[in-house]
């Protein structure tokens, strides 16, 4: 197998398995997953967000979105409302239930990362960072380039 293959699997899998445990981790406090980085997002925002922007940013649809929101809602941590302006967006706030929830999520989360990157010295993290800001923006810099054309074959079973 090419190293390039070998580093996406090997990427693909800490990346499952991280979710996987993340989500095991926080379900334990209450919370899943997708709430929690909706949480997360929304508090380094340090104001509303608009709901599109934070689909966007959590890379869902809307009508996932949407239902992860009621949830959020209705436990009392989130308030929507109309965006400023003539359009019908609506912006998502934190609400002041939502501090205790948001501190617990980010102690998860930090006993996580120490827990997972403790054996790995700092200096291999300062190498992983860099080689993956720098397919981050490989990846970034795709976005301008047409996609890899179907071949013939693969044009006629599509």
């Amino acid at each position: 197998m090419p190293l390039s293959a070998d580093f996406v699997l090997a990427l693909r899998r800490v990346t499952q398995r991280w979710r996987t445990r993340w989500d095991a981790e926080l379900r334990e406090s209450g919370q899943t997953l997708g709430r929690a980085r909706a949480l997360m997002l929304l508090s380094e925002a340090g104001g509303g967000v608009l709901q599109r922007d934070l689909a966007g940013q959590l890379s869902v649809e809307h009508p996932t979105l949407v239902r992860l929101l009621d949830g959020l809602e209705r436990q009392g941590l989130i308030r929507r409302e109309p965006a400023p302006g003539p359009s019908r967006a609506n912006l998502v706030r934190l609400t002041a239930e939502a501090a205790p929830v948001v501190d617990r999520v980010n102690r998860v989360s930090a006993v996580l990362r120490e827990r997972v990157l403790a054996s790995v010295p700092e200096e291999d993290l300062r190498t992983a960072l860099r080689v993956l800001r720098q397919v981050a923006d490989n990846l970034d810099a795709l976005e301008a380039v047409q996609p890899v054309p179907a071949t013939p074959d693969e044009e006629a079973t599509a």
